[in-house]
């Protein structure tokens, strides 16, 4: 398996300060890693899966990813329909795990590449688009209008703090997304980093599909940059009430929502947030 980060010499300016007198120095900076994914998925017995998606990632956790992935995007709908999720080595790279090779279980339809859809997905940006928009409104198994969640506002207020505590990788490279998995009284249940906003959430989904915990009632998802319409149609796939995070969000993602019966809120930042659909959820303590 890859390494998430990877060194790399760099000249190392500072107009402000002087090294030893000068204020060019070369030294070794470390870097996220980004390489390519290929998920390939079919169904038991001999032949080799087809290629389905490749996503550039930070490597690790890939399993959940490819789960969480299929997940997300309708193919599956639990960890029974997956027989095997194995990593493996691509025929042009055999030193480097960069496959995730997927065997459904008897039963479960093999997926077809629309070609409305693009498969290949960058680390800046998932899948999006008109195909995308209408396919997930009827795709969602679950519905979370009646999701008895609430969350007081100062204890939000307080997550941010504890996502970026929780970030390893990103205090090495400044370089990364994170999504945490929160239950109702704050506690971090699990935390993924990743090049790609969409890639982190897709490994936390993905670990809660392994872990067989879907729907994810009660619990909130929080995300390190924008709330985009593809996190947002994440988190309701999985069946999450609440998508919280620290950037802003699309007009489409806060449409979704608002279909959805979701939360959705942005701008989390210290002691202030902006709360663009279901209201209902965050409390506090003098109502404005």
């Amino acid at each position: 398996m890859g390494r998430a980060t990877d060194r790399r010499g760099v000249l190392r300016i500072d107009l402000d300060a002087a090294v030893d007198g000068r204020v060019a120095v070369r030294r070794p900076d470390t870097l996220a890693v980004e390489e390519p994914l290929e998920i390939r998925v079919g169904a038991a017995g001999p032949g080799r899966r087809k290629p389905l998606a490749v996503t550039m990632r930070t490597p690790g956790d890939d399993l959940d990813l490819a789960i969480g992935f299929l997940l997300t995007e309708g193919l599956i709908r639990s960890t029974d329909d997956v027989l095997t999720a194995q990593l493996c080595a691509g025929a042009e790279t055999p030193n480097t795990y960069n496959v995730v090779d997927v065997v459904l279980a008897p039963g479960v339809p093999e997926p077809t590449t629309d070609p409305s859809r693009n498969f290949y997905t960058t680390s800046s940006c998932g899948v999006c688009g008109k195909a995308s928009i209408d396919a997930i409104r009827t795709r969602s198994l679950f519905d979370v209008t009646a999701d008895p969640l609430t969350v007081p506002a100062a204890l939000l207020a307080e997550l941010p703090d504890r996502l970026r505590a929780a970030q390893r990788a990103f205090d090495r490279t400044g370089g990364l997304h994170a999504a945490g998995l929160f239950s109702p009284a704050g506690e971090l249940v699990v935390l993924r980093e990743d090049v790609g906003r969409h890639n982190a959430v897709d490994k936390v989904i993905g670990w809660a599909v392994r872990e067989r915990r879907l729907p994810l009632t009660g619990h909130l998802l929080l995300v390190s940059g924008r709330a985009s319409f593809e996190l947002t149609q994440k988190a309701w796939m999985a069946g999450l009430p609440l998508l919280a995070a620290v950037s802003a969000p699309s007009t489409l993602a806060v449409e979704l929502a608002e279909e959805a019966g979701m939360t959705l809120v942005g701008f989390l930042r210290g002691r202030t947030m902006n709360v663009y659909a279901g209201p209902q959820r965050i409390t506090v303590d003098q109502p404005t």
